[in-house]
């Protein structure tokens, strides 16, 4: 007697071929698979819910078109996000002047007065294997998240919640490695000072 079997899911790569061949439910999976994380990152690029899926149905609308032209030289995940990021800032390229924020992503009172950490803390470099998980992300961290200046957010989305590298994560959003790595200590830092005033709290 067979037990039930589980639906097994099928990888990018096997959704891509299927879609490849003309295959209107593979489109379909691949659409519930990536809409909500497209839209989370288009509309931290854009602040508006209505432009960000605009953006993304566009964006739908281009993988219909050029699916043929996808080499597979990256994922199909960091091809998406790029066709992505390409839309909104196409969109918006009056407003993409803006570069680094210069506001400080830690307090100042948390640095003694030799610019060193008035309390040790936990070293958290670009490396770090454990990434913040959509799925378990503290209430806390969901709404520092979502005050990270635009830049910043994208970055942290894409390298702690997507788990792109910092190779694809500058090609989805045109960035310089040095500026990536910026940005995302930034955002890093700051999401840690507001995990430690939670828990100064408790």
């Amino acid at each position: 007697m067979h037990g039930p079997t589980l639906r097994t899911v099928e990888t990018d790569v096997e959704l891509l071929a299927r879609l490849r061949s003309g295959d209107e439910q593979a489109f379909v999976m691949l659409v519930e698979r990536y809409q909500m994380p497209m839209v989370r990152l288009a509309q931290s690029m854009v602040g508006s819910q209505a432009v960000a899926e605009e953006a993304v149905q566009d964006t739908w609308m281009g993988v219909v078109r050029g699916i043929e032209h996808f080499e597979g030289r990256s994922s199909l995940k960091t091809w998406l996000f790029r066709i992505l990021g390409n839309r909104v800032r196409s969109a918006r390229a009056s407003e993409e002047k803006r570069t680094l924020d210069r506001a400080p992503s830690v307090d100042p009172s948390r640095f003694d007065a030799h610019g060193q950490w008035a309390e040790p803390v936990q070293h958290w470099d670009e490396d770090v294997e454990e990434r913040v998980d959509a799925s378990i992300i503290v209430p806390a961290l969901r709404e520092a998240l979502d005050q990270l200046p635009g830049r910043q957010r994208q970055v942290v989305l894409l390298r702690d919640v997507e788990g792109l590298t910092s190779e694809e994560t500058c090609q989805v959003l045109g960035l310089q490695p040095g500026n990536q790595r910026i940005l995302l200590h930034r955002g890093r830092a700051a999401l840690r000072e507001k995990l430690v005033d939670e828990m100064r709290k408790e």
